[in-house]
């Protein structure tokens, strides 16, 4: 019999990654999506027909017990939130109500149906925040500068409460940020990389960004998620920092970027105060050594060749379209 797992956020990169990932390791894939008008499902479009799609919600616990009863998963890995910092400013307490206590109704979810099941949870690099030493590592202590940060960092505490408190098989992966060509647009890696696409094309002209200093430990989505599952499969539960170990600033994204479609960044890159966040987070940087001990992990794809798979992406969607 085929193993099963159930995954929430399955319609997003992270989620359309581990589907891939589990059904070539002959899962059965379980995806929890809201039950709403139209699902958003472009990024698993290619694997709907070998994916089992369930309407459930981190609001209501009761829908996550249902679904738990029914289709009896032996792992579950929570990558659903409201994922994006800079609207958790103007929706703070829908970003508690999913990010936060969303944790709380899974995790007792599970303890009621089958506390045998094995649980990751999708914790944060943005839970550091304001960095106490650099680099972060698992015993970091948290400094969250945003309401998407902070509700992160409930929602990894819940997991090591339930873990220790019931004995649940629960696990955090403190993800650095990982991006890919299912990167959505308000992100700033995919902004940058479809903006230099569509300048390329002579369909606009600049693109508005915040911080340009910022820096990030940015790695490749598919290779994190790989990280994810031997969490999952560990004989104890723990919580690892997933990172390249690297860190780039906007400025270095925007340059190989444009570069790889033969423009100079500065003719085309605006600095807007909009997207300047209210309290900024300046240098992200993990220590990916405890994953690599542990789990055997490494990062595959370096930030170069990243970005320049985000914007062949870009520009083979564009030519595509126009």
């Amino acid at each position: 019999m085929s193993r099963r797992a159930l995954i929430t956020g399955i319609t997003g990169q992270d989620g359309s990654y581990l589907a891939e990932l589990l059904l070539g390791y002959g899962y059965e894939v379980i995806g929890l999506v809201r039950r709403t008008s139209s699902v958003s499902s472009d990024r698993i479009a290619h694997l709907v027909d070998r994916l089992t799609l369930v309407p459930g919600d981190l609001l209501d616990e009761s829908s996550l017990t249902s679904v738990l009863s029914e289709y009896r998963p032996g792992e579950v890995y929570n990558l659903a939130a409201q994922s994006f910092v800079q609207a958790s400013w103007t929706q703070p307490v829908l970003t508690g109500e999913v990010t936060a206590l969303g944790v709380t109704r899974m995790l007792d979810a599970i303890r009621h149906v089958d506390p045998g099941i094995r649980f990751y949870q999708a914790s944060s690099s943005e839970m550091f925040g304001k960095v106490v030493e650099t680099p972060q590592t698992e015993r970091t202590p948290f400094y969250p500068r945003s309401p998407y940060g902070v509700a992160k960092v409930y929602g990894h505490w819940i997991t090591v409460n339930y873990r220790e408190s019931y004995n649940l098989h629960a696990s955090s992966g403190i993800c650095f940020n990982h991006e890919s060509p299912r990167r959505g647009l308000e992100f700033v890696t995919r902004k940058v990389t479809h903006a230099a696409a569509r300048i390329k094309f002579g369909l606009q002209d600049s693109v508005a960004l915040g911080n340009l200093d910022s820096q990030r430990d940015w790695g490749y989505a598919a290779d994190y998620v790989i990280a994810m599952w031997m969490m999952v499969q560990q004989d104890e539960p723990g919580d690892c920092v997933i990172a390249t170990g690297e860190t780039h600033s906007v400025r270095d994204l925007c340059e190989i970027a444009f570069n790889h479609v033969g423009l100079n960044w500065q003719d085309h890159v605006v600095i807007d105060e909009r997207f300047i966040r209210p309290a900024e987070v300046d240098l992200l940087i993990g220590d990916p050594s405890h994953a690599e001990e542990r789990l055997g992990w490494k990062p595959e794809t370096t930030f170069r060749d990243l970005v320049a798979m985000m914007v062949d992406a870009d520009l083979a969607t564009l030519r595509q379209y126009n």
